[in-house]
C-alpha cells in the first residue's frame, strides 16, 4: 500500500520533492530541536493522485486519522473534544515556494460546541469567538469559493460600531451567527460541525488550489512545472491572538532587499498569521519585539542564527508567540532581490559558510541583467497607460516621435513609437532613448535590435492605436501626441504618462569602467563573482557587433571577440542608394560599378571593426537578408508612381524600383533568395565583401595591428554551396598582398545543414549556430508572427514552459545542435563551434551550449557580462555533476 503521510520528524531537505519545501523544512527544524508545533505532511504523491482522478487516493483519510491520533497523544488534546479541543492549521507547501498563491485554513476543529471549550481553556471568550469567525470565512472562501467580501462587509460594520477595545465576545458570537447564515445562503448547507469533515475538506481544497488560476499564472511566470503537485501540512494550532503577550511575525536573517546583515521583519502583537499578510493592522518593525518581549526576541534571534548556519543562506521564518512561548511555523531559504543575492553570496564566502564556487551558483545571469539596467523610481509614478511586453530591460523617458527621421532630428531624448520596426528604422532606434511598438514580442525586430544596442524596448502593447500621419497614439480615450513625454519600462512592459524619475545602475557604471570595484558592497560583490566566473569558465564569450563603437563597448564589457558581424547593417542609411544601383544594374558593367562603389565603404567599416577588436577573432557574416529589404516598401513605391502618373510625370527611378520590387516579390522571402544563394546568383557580391575584409586586414597588418577576421557564409544547406563560395573566396584572398590567413566557416541555421554537418565540416573551419533561424525552421514558426498570435495560448496550456525563441528548445533544436557538433568534429576534430543567435545571451541556453561542447557563445554587447557569469556557473555545475556521477 502506498504511503502518503509523514510526521515532521521524518522530514528533511532531501525530501522536498515528496514533502514540499515547507514540509521538508518543518522536518529540518524539528530535527534541530526547534520549537515546532506537532504535525504531519500529506505528500505530493497524494496530491498528484487527486489531480489525476479528481478524488483523494484510497486510504488517505484513514492514514490521516492514524497520524492525527499521534499528535493528539503528544498534546493530550483531541480534535473535536468539547472541553479541551485540539485545533489544526492546514497549509499548502509545494516543492518551490509560491507565496500567497495557494491555500491555508486555520482553526480547523471549531464548531458550536468546541468554541465554548476553547473559550474556557483560554479563559478568553472573545479570542475563541474571533477564531471561530476566522475559520468560517477562510473555509467558505477556500473550500467553496465564497467571496471574502461577503464576510468583510459584516466585520467592517461591526468594527465601526465597536468600542475602543474592539468587538466584545458577545458581538463576535453574533457575528459568527451572521457568518453561518452567509455560509448557508452561499453554499446551500450549514457550516460543517464535524471537525474531521472540516479537515478532510480542507486537505482536498489545498490539493485543488494547485490548479487555481492564480497558481497556474504564477507557475508560468516562474517556470515551475505543472505536474509537481503540492504537499499539505497539518499542524497543531498555536495562537498569537491571545492578548498582548502573544503575536505573530515574519523575520529574515538578513535584509532581503540589500543583503545587509541584521534583524529584519515585521511583528504584530495579539494577531494570527494572516493578519500580517492582510495588512488589517500596522505591524511594528521586528527590533521592537526586543522591547515588547525580550526573552522571545533573544530566543528568536538565536534560532535565526542557527538556521542561517544550518542552511548556509539567507532564511526567512514565520513564527508565533503564544502567551510568551515562541513557536516556529515555517522556514525556507528566503527570496531576495538581485542586488541582495550578490551581496549575500559574497558575505557568506567571507564568513566561511560557502565557497566561491557555491557563491557563483547562488546568483544567476538573469539577476545580473536586472542589475545592469536603469530603473524607474516608482514612489510617485502615475498609473500606467498600458502594459506591453518588456522586450529589452531598462527605463527610458522621452518625447514621442513616430518615425526615424524625427528621432534623428530631435534635440533631446525621444521614444520612437511604431506599429512595428523594420531595418529602415535603425537610425531612429539608435537615436532614441527607447522604442515602443504595438506589435511583436521578445524576438521581434524591435526587441532583438534594441537588446543588441542596449536600448529600452516595450513591444506588443496592443492597446495602442498608432496614427503616424496624425502624429498621435490613442489608448482608450487618452490621446498622446507627438512631442508629449512618456516613460517606458523595458522590464515590466509598463508605459507611463509624463517623466518618471530614473535611477542609474551602479553595476552598469562599474562594468563601463566608471566606478571602482570597491564603490559599494553590491559592485564589489559583482566584481568578485564575475571575476570568479571568468576564472573557471571553459566557454568563451564573444559579442554580436557591427560597428566600431559596438565592438569597443563589447570589449570593455569582457567580450573576447566578435562572433557575428552582420554586414547587412552596413548597407542602410545613405548607402541604400548604392544597393539600389546594384539591384537596378543593367548588365555586368553596371553590377561591377555598383560593387566597386560599395567596396571602399565596406573596407572602412571592417578596418574600424578589426582595430577595435585587435588581437581577437572577428567573425564577419556575408550578406544574408533578401535584397528587397534594401528597397522602399511596395506600398510606398506604388503610391509614388501613382501620384507621378496622375500628374503626367515620368515616375523615373521610382518606376524602375517598383518594377524591381514586383520582380523580386517572394511569397516567403525568408525562405527565398537570401544568404549563400545571393552569393551564388549575384556574381561578385560575396567577392566584393571578402575583398573588403582582406584589404582591411592587410592594412591593419601594415599598421602593426593583429587582425583576426573570419569569413562566415550564411544559410548553407548543402556542402556544394559552401564549396562554391570557398573557391571564390580563396581566389580573392590570394590576390590581396599582406592579407593574413582567415578561416572560412558557415552559419548552421538550416536543419539540413545540421543533419549533414559531417559533410559540411569538410569545407568549413568553423560552425556558428544561428539559433534564431534554426528555431524558426525546425518549428515551422515565423517569429515575427507567432508570439502575438498563439504563443500566449501555448504557454497557458503548458505546451511551452518558455518561448523557444527566448530559451533554447533542448529536445528539438538542441538535438540538432548536438548532432551537428558530433558529426562536424568527427570529420574535423579541430572544428571551432559557437552560437550567435539570441540564445547566446540567455543564461539557461548558455548552460546547454556549455554541456553540448561548444567553444563560445556570442550575444549582444550588453549581455556579455550575463553570458560570462552563466558560463562560469555552467562550468561549476558540470564539474559537480561529473564528480557526483563517479
Amino acid at each position: 500500500m502506498t504511503r502518503y503521510i509523514y510526521d515532521f520528524i521524518e522530514g528533511d531537505r532531501s525530501r522536498a520533492d515528496l514533502l514540499g519545501g515547507k514540509g521538508a523544512n518543518l522536518g529540518e527544524m524539528t530535527r534541530l530541536g526547534l520549537p515546532v508545533p506537532p504535525g504531519f505532511t500529506v505528500s505530493t504523491d497524494a496530491c498528484r493522485a487527486y489531480l489525476n482522478t479528481g478524488s483523494p487516493p484510497d486510504g488517505l483519510f484513514e492514514e490521516i486519522n492514524a497520524h492525527l491520533r499521534e499528535v493528539e497523544a503528544r498534546l493530550g488534546r483531541r480534535l473535536g473534544d468539547r472541553h479541551d479541543p485540539l485545533l489544526l492549521a492546514v497549509r499548502s507547501g509545494g516543492r518551490y515556494s509560491m507565496p500567497g498563491m495557494m491555500e491555508t485554513i486555520l482553526d480547523i476543529g471549531l464548531n458550536d460546541a468546541t468554541v465554548v471549550g476553547l473559550a474556557a481553556r483560554a479563559d478568553d471568550a472573545r479570542f475563541a469567538w474571533d477564531s471561530y469567525r476566522r475559520l468560517i470565512q477562510m473555509f467558505a472562501r477556500t473550500v467553496h469559493g465564497v467571496p471574502a467580501e461577503e464576510f468583510d462587509r459584516e466585520l467592517a460594520a461591526l468594527r465601526a460600531t465597536a468600542g475602543p477595545d474592539g468587538p466584545t465576545a458577545e458581538q463576535l458570537r453574533d457575528l459568527v451567527e451572521t457568518y453561518q447564515k452567509i455560509f448557508l445562503r452561499q453554499v446551500g448547507h450549514q457550516f460543517p460541525q464535524s471537525p474531521h469533515e472540516q479537515l478532510y475538506l480542507a486537505v482536498r481544497s489545498v490539493f485543488a488550489s494547485w490548479n487555481s488560476e492564480r497558481a497556474r499564472l504564477y507557475r508560468r511566470q516562474e517556470h515551475i512545472p505543472d505536474d509537481l503537485g503540492t504537499a499539505v501540512n497539518v499542524m497543531a494550532m498555536v495562537f498569537g491572538n491571545l492578548g498582548p503577550d502573544s503575536g505573530t511575525g515574519v523575520a529574515f536573517t538578513r535584509d532581503p532587499a540589500t543583503g545587509a546583515p541584521g534583524v529584519y521583519g515585521d511583528y504584530l502583537p495579539d494577531a494570527q498569521g494572516e493578519d500580517v499578510v492582510a495588512g488589517i493592522r500596522n505591524t511594528v518593525a521586528l527590533p521592537e519585539l526586543e522591547r515588547i518581549d525580550p526573552a522571545s526576541f533573544r530566543q528568536l534571534t538565536g534560532i535565526m542564527a542557527t538556521l542561517e548556519r544550518h542552511y548556509r543562506d539567507l532564511c526567512d521564518v514565520e513564527f508565533t508567540i503564544e502567551r510568551g512561548k515562541l513557536w516556529m511555523l515555517q522556514t525556507r531559504v528566503g527570496k531576495r532581490t538581485a542586488a541582495a543575492a550578490f551581496v549575500i553570496a559574497a558575505q557568506l564566502v567571507d564568513e566561511g559558510l560557502i565557497t566561491l564556487d557555491e557563491a557563483l551558483c547562488r546568483v544567476t545571469g538573469a539577476q545580473l541583467g536586472r542589475l545592469m539596467f536603469p530603473a524607474f523610481d516608482l514612489a510617485d509614478a502615475p498609473p500606467p497607460l498600458t502594459v506591453g511586453v518588456g522586450a529589452s530591460p531598462g527605463a527610458a523617458v522621452g518625447r514621442v516621435v513616430f518615425d526615424s527621421a524625427a528621432a534623428t532630428a530631435a534635440d533631446g531624448p525621444v521614444i520612437l513609437v511604431r506599429r512595428e520596426t523594420t531595418p529602415d528604422d535603425l537610425p531612429g532606434m539608435i537615436a532614441a532613448a527607447g522604442v515602443l511598438t504595438s506589435r511583436g514580442g521578445k524576438t521581434s525586430h524591435a526587441a532583438v535590435v534594441a537588446r543588441g544596442m542596449g536600448r529600452t524596448c516595450v513591444c506588443g502593447a496592443d492597446a495602442l492605436r498608432i496614427d503616424p500621419e496624425r502624429g498621435e497614439l490613442t489608448i482608450g480615450d487618452r490621446v498622446v501626441r507627438a512631442g508629449e513625454v512618456i516613460s517606458i519600462d523595458g522590464t515590466s512592459g509598463r508605459v507611463y504618462p509624463g517623466a518618471v524619475p530614473v535611477q542609474p545602475s551602479p553595476v552598469a557604471r562599474y562594468l563601463a569602467g566608471e566606478l571602482a570595484p570597491q564603490a559599494d558592497p553590491l559592485v564589489a560583490a559583482v566584481h568578485r563573482l564575475l571575476g570568479h566566473a571568468d576564472a573557471v569558465r571553459r566557454l568563451g564569450v564573444r559579442a554580436n557587433a557591427d560597428t566600431g563603437p559596438d565592438a569597443r563597448r563589447a570589449r570593455a564589457l569582457g567580450a573576447t571577440g566578435i562572433g557575428l558581424c552582420r554586414t547587412e547593417h552596413m548597407f542602410l542609411g545613405e548607402r541604400r542608394e548604392l544597393v539600389e544601383r546594384l539591384i537596378l544594374a543593367d548588365g555586368p558593367d553596371e553590377v561591377t560599378a555598383a560593387l566597386e562603389a560599395l567596396l571602399p565603404l565596406q573596407r572602412a567599416d571592417f578596418t574600424e571593426l578589426l582595430a577595435a577588436m585587435d588581437g581577437l577573432p572577428v567573425t564577419i557574416r556575408l550578406l544574408d537578408p533578401p535584397l528587397h529589404e534594401f528597397l522602399p516598401p511596395l506600398h510606398t513605391l506604388t503610391a509614388r508612381v501613382a501620384r507621378a502618373e496622375a500628374t503626367g510625370r515620368d515616375p523615373g527611378r521610382d518606376g524602375r524600383l517598383l518594377a524591381a520590387v514586383r520582380r523580386m516579390h517572394e511569397a516567403n522571402p525568408m525562405l527565398g533568395l537570401r544568404g549563400v544563394r545571393l552569393g551564388l546568383v549575384i556574381p561578385g557580391l560575396f567577392a566584393m565583401q571578402v575583398r573588403a575584409v582582406a584589404e582591411a586586414a592587410a592594412q591593419r597588418v601594415r599598421d602593426g595591428g593583429d587582425p583576426r577576421p573570419e569569413i562566415m557564409v550564411p544559410l548553407v544547406g548543402d556542402v556544394r554551396e559552401l564549396a562554391a563560395v570557398r573557391a571564390e573566396t580563396d581566389l580573392v584572398l590570394a590576390g590581396v598582398p599582406d592579407a593574413p590567413a582567415m578561416p572560412v566557416g558557415t552559419m548552421i541555421e538550416v536543419p539540413r545543414a545540421a543533419l549533414t554537418a559531417g559533410a559540411i565540416a569538410a569545407q568549413a573551419r568553423f560552425f556558428s549556430f544561428g539559433t534564431n533561424d534554426l528555431t524558426q525552421l525546425t518549428w515551422a514558426f515565423s517569429r515575427d508572427d507567432v508570439e502575438g498570435s498563439f504563443f500566449g495560448t501555448y504557454l497557458e496550456r503548458g505546451i511551452f514552459g518558455v518561448s523557444p525563441f527566448e530559451s533554447i528548445d533542448a529536445a528539438g533544436v538542441g538535438r540538432l545542435v548536438r548532432l551537428a557538433v558530433a558529426e562536424g568534429r568527427a570529420t574535423r576534430p579541430d572544428l571551432t563551434v559557437g552560437v550567435c543567435g539570441e540564445h547566446g545571451g540567455d543564461p539557461d541556453s548558455v548552460a546547454f551550449f556549455a554541456d553540448a561542447g561548444l567553444d563560445y557563445v556570442s550575444c549582444s554587447p550588453y549581455r556579455v557580462p550575463i553570458a560570462r557569469l552563466a558560463a562560469g556557473r555552467a562550468a561549476i555545475e558540470t564539474a559537480t555533476d561529473t564528480s557526483d556521477s563517479r
